[in-house]
């Protein structure tokens, strides 16, 4: 055999490339083996929704407060207060030049104090005020509405009423309407309205 130096580089590039074949053989199939997912990518979530049921344990779904727990009168008090409030509205928007202010008291006496009745009433026959109706013969019809509660305590609430007036007179017809501060006293629902002023009044 020929024993040269090019027969000898030959012969070891040969045994290179053995050698490179048999490595890539015995190594390719592990280097092609999917490796396992780690835990993080096994948890991620899925890019759509899932169907799968809710897993034992999850939270119920949040529930609305009772609230009236934490005041000092239930839901159907408020109710018994709000139709209290509204009836006296109607009522006190609501007279005629030819009414009487004794007559005119009178429709507010199923929801008003006697002490309160007594003060509008005196107001209603102001001369001056009176005078006024009588001439130019006032009609007014008055739909009260509820815009808040202003605050409240053990035996009191208030509300922010606002009053809409349909006036006719001899001038022709118009309508108004007024925001008052109205207070109720009592508790359970039984409630009669003590006070009314304006709403720009105070703290209102």
């Amino acid at each position: 055999m020929d024993d040269s130096p090019v027969w000898r580089r030959v012969a070891f590039a040969l045994i290179v490339c053995v050698l490179v074949g048999l490595g890539a053989y015995l190594l390719g199939p592990v280097a092609h083996r999917k490796a396992p997912r780690s835990p993080q990518h096994r948890a991620a979530a899925p890019p759509f929704p899932s169907t799968s049921p809710v897993a034992a344990g999850t939270p119920p779904p949040n529930r609305q407060p009772d609230i009236y727990q934490w005041l000092p009168f239930t839901q159907s008090g408020l109710a018994a207060a709000a139709t209290v409030v509204t009836r006296f509205g109607d009522a006190y928007g609501t007279y005629s030049y030819a009414r009487s202010a004794s007559a005119y008291a009178a429709s507010l006496q199923p929801a008003a104090s006697q002490s309160l009745i007594g003060q509008i009433e005196a107001a209603y026959a102001a001369p001056g005020i009176a005078a006024t109706r009588a001439s130019s013969k006032q009609v007014a019809v008055g739909v009260a509405r509820i815009d808040a509660i202003s605050g409240f305590g053990p035996t009191s609430l208030t509300f922010l009423l606002q009053i809409t007036q349909q006036i006719t007179a001899t001038t022709g017809t118009s309508q108004t309407s007024t925001r008052y501060s109205v207070t109720l006293t009592g508790n359970g629902t039984s409630w009669q309205v003590t006070g009314v002023e304006l709403a720009t009044v105070g703290n209102s």
